[in-house]
């Protein structure tokens, strides 16, 4: 038996060469992990369908949708990674079958009786946990280390299918452990915060309370279309004639939003941060300089030095209008 040395986040020995191969090509294609975390992130929140739904929360799906969640992933990763489809399992990596397997419970994967012997690769996110984590990783799924699942259907049949015990927890070669997932923002805001961005019937003033109670904190754009709730959401944000949408009204409150785009981000940078990345959103209420005691990070506008303020200090004046895209 030839035992191999594993690369990676997770350092440990392997005496299956085929695992080591399909091991060394997704850190190749991935090496920080972050095409992985934007899949999963990405395939919940199409699950929980915002735009259409208002849904941000898992517990909400119905059984069936939690049931797709797994499909939907795997084919993600398939087309994120442009993956071969497998002639027996879900792909083909490095001319080696590999099994995909999704849960939102850890080690909670079954593994049907057509994937023993075969390389599993075995995924898993929870929304809930310390704010989003996931991880990946790799196991043959090897009937004499597997355990019956022991779920029997309604008509009192067995499902057939097999799970990892505690003691089993150790076959699985890590590509990525416990690694954090994009936070799933109204999900976990304080329920009081929460409450009062989501109590407003009407979409656009949903997204102004948003911008108005989480000042400082990367807001991304689908928390925008979750409270929107239409399909030109970032409308909410953008600057309108009448003064309603969300950089308008909240500009009178002393509130700037800042997006993605160079401009935005220098300001973001120069007021102290943090800074948002691509789709994000940062708001910040702001202050001229001068009418500030303690000295603070500062950036100009309008010809004036603007500083970041806490929510709970009164701005003297509405907030300058940012840079243009």
């Amino acid at each position: 038996m030839t035992l191999f040395e594993i690369p990676g986040p997770t350092i440990g020995v392997c005496d299956d060469p085929e695992l080591m191969l399909v091991h060394q090509y997704l850190m190749r294609c991935d090496p920080d992990g972050q095409r992985f975390a934007r899949v999963l992130r990405e395939s919940i929140d199409q699950l929980l369908d915002g735009e259409n739904t208002g849904r941000f929360d898992w517990k909400e799906l119905h059984k069936t949708e939690k049931t797709h969640a797994g499909t939907l992933i795997e084919l993600n990763l398939l087309r994120e990674f442009g993956f071969t489809s497998g002639q027996d399992m879900d792909y083909l990596i490095e001319g080696i079958e590999v099994d995909c397997k999704f849960s939102q419970k850890e080690f909670g994967w079954m593994i049907p009786p057509e994937a023993m012997d075969e390389i599993c690769l075995a995924i898993w996110a929870d929304d809930y946990e310390e704010k989003g984590i996931w991880s990946a990783g790799l196991f043959r799924a090897d009937r004499q280390k597997l355990t019956t699942s022991g779920n029997v259907t309604k008509k009192g049949n067995r499902d057939g299918k097999y799970r990892l015990t505690k003691d089993h927890h150790t076959m699985i070669t890590w590509l990525w452990r416990r690694q954090p997932l994009k936070e799933n923002l109204l999900l976990h805001l304080d329920p009081l915060t929460r409450a009062k961005i989501l109590a407003p019937k009407s979409g656009q003033k949903r997204v102004n309370e948003l911008f108005r109670h989480v000042q400082r904190r990367r807001i991304d754009r689908n928390v925008v279309r979750t409270l929107a709730q239409q399909y030109d959401y970032m409308a909410r944000v953008r600057d309108d004639k009448d003064g309603t949408r969300a950089r308008p009204a909240l500009r009178e409150e002393g509130i700037i939003i800042v997006g993605d785009s160079k401009n935005h981000r220098k300001v973001a940078a120069e007021l102290g941060g943090p800074v948002p990345q691509k789709g994000e959103f940062v708001s910040f209420k702001v202050a001229r300089a001068e009418n500030v005691e303690a000295e603070r990070p500062s950036s100009s506008l309008d010809a004036c030095l603007w500083v970041a303020v806490s929510k709970e200090e009164t701005p003297d004046c509405p907030a300058p209008r940012l840079p243009s895209r």
